[in-house]
């Protein structure tokens, strides 16, 4: 397994090894003792599965608030996407800044992100199914997010914005200035 610090070196990229043959392959994409040794230690409690059927699917930008915060481990297991983690914690030097990785199925790369950083993803093939593990379970009276186009933030999503397909609920998201408002995460 590597493991890559991004330029938020919190945020980590993880490429697992595959062990490949004529049958197929096997990957360990999670060992718990291997992550302790690379830094990431929290306790992974929920699974979550996602499909996107088409092309410009966004989902994001989250993040549950305390004591429900949580640490993500995304991986793609059909697809491709576009993964973004920003920086929200108010005391950081790295806040309000972003980090992106391309993960797909064939490249096989995990993502980490940490507590204290809005996520979201968008998909660049059709039926991307997205796995990740989160280190609290989903909480709604805790949930919040920020708008996926805010200008203050200027991510890049290499998507043209009128392909762009979100839920109503990440359609009134915040922006990155009222989130600045509320007191610390």
């Amino acid at each position: 397994m590597d493991v890559i610090a991004l330029d938020i070196s919190d945020v980590k990229l993880i490429v697992p090894a595959k062990f490949r043959d004529e049958r197929g392959f096997f990957s360990e994409t999670y060992n718990q003792q291997r992550f302790a040794e690379a830094g990431i230690e929290c306790p992974f409690v929920q699974d979550n599965h996602s499909l996107s059927r088409d092309i410009g699917i966004l989902r994001g930008l989250h993040y549950q608030k305390p004591p429900f915060a949580q640490d993500k481990l995304v991986r793609v297991v059909k697809g491709k996407i576009l993964d973004i983690a920003v920086d929200i914690r108010k005391e950081s030097p790295t806040f309000g800044q972003w980090v992106s990785a391309e993960l797909s199925a064939d490249n096989w790369t995990q993502i980490f992100v940490p507590i204290g950083f809005a996520h979201g993803f968008v998909t660049l093939e059709e039926n991307t199914e997205v796995c990740y593990k989160t280190s609290a379970p989903y909480a709604p009276d805790y949930e919040d997010g920020i708008i996926w186009n805010d200008p203050d933030l200027n991510i890049n999503w290499l998507i043209k914005d009128d392909t762009i397909q979100l839920s109503a609920k990440d359609k009134i998201l915040q922006t990155f200035a009222d989130y600045t408002d509320k007191p610390s995460f």
